[in-house]
Formats: structure tokens, sequence, C-alpha cells
């Protein structure tokens, strides 16, 4: 068996070269838009917090950024915590809140549709972060469309 000579990776050390980029940073046009809709369920992968990070990613490039909830999305804007709401029961426990709640705090806007909410999910409009705006299940088709006519940047977010 061949025997490798190499030195073990420790803390610090660099595995690629991250200050490489190959394309230039884009930033908002004046009145450019942004969608970013959601149609999974929080903690079941990865996809809603980056997703959650772009969406902060694309304000903070000057896009009037908007999150739309619904179906299982909708489950990334109740308030959580352990024992009491707002308490954070292990790291990361609380990173949709978080991540919402700095998205909007930064001007973003969240909508959740109220049907997904009542209708699938059992909850009411009270369980939802402040700030969330609860829509009519007739506005997620029209919200879509709405970003779609300004020729806004649209990211969607499924889990099947």
């Amino acid at each position: 068996m061949p025997a490798v000579n190499r030195e073990p990776h420790k803390k610090g050390d660099f595995l690629v070269d991250y200050e490489e980029k190959v394309f230039e940073d884009v930033k908002a046009e004046p009145g450019q838009k942004a969608l970013v809709t959601f149609h999974t369920v929080a903690f079941e992968g990865s996809i809603g917090l980056v997703n959650l990070l772009q969406a902060t990613r694309l304000q903070r490039k000057g896009f009037d950024t908007s999150i739309l909830l619904y179906g299982p999305g909708i489950t990334l804007g109740v308030q959580r915590g352990f024992p009491r709401l707002g308490d954070e029961a292990f790291p990361g426990h609380l990173n949709f809140n978080n991540q919402l709640e700095k998205f909007m705090a930064e001007g973003g806007k969240v909508y959740a549709c109220r049907f997904s909410t009542q209708a699938l999910y059992g909850h009411g409009e009270a369980a939802f972060i402040e700030g969330i705006r609860m829509i009519n299940p007739l506005d997620v088709l029209d919200c879509i469309l709405l970003h779609k006519r300004d020729n806004a940047v649209i990211i969607d977010t499924w889990t099947v």
C-alpha cells in the first residue's frame, strides 16, 4: 500500500482559494426586485436556511426583496423556542426565526399564506414572527406573477 507523506491539516489552514472571485459583484439596478419563495419544511434539509441567507444577500445588494412562505414553507415563519418562545433549546434551534427577523429589520418583506397556516398546519396568525404579513391563498400566485411582470429575480425553494 502506498504511503501518504503529507502533513495533516490543522486548525487555521485553508483548503481552497476563498479569495478568488470569478464573476463580477452584481448590484441591483434602481427599483429592481427579487422574490424568494419557500415551499419547504423547516429543519428538513439545509435549503431553507441557505435561501434565507440568499434573500438577505439579495437585499444587501440593493434588490427590493420579498420572501413568500406557502405550503410547508409557512413552518419557517412560526415562532419557536423551548421551554418558552424565544428560548434557544440548542445551537441553531432558532436559525429560521433569527434570519427572518434580521431580513425584516433590514427592510425585507415576508408574506405567509393563511390557507396553509390554518388548513394544513393548524396554526393561527398569532403563531408567526412579528412583521410577517399574512396573505390570502389567492395572493400566492399573484405575488409570483407581479414579480414576474416586474422582471424580478425569483428563487424558488422546494423540497419533495
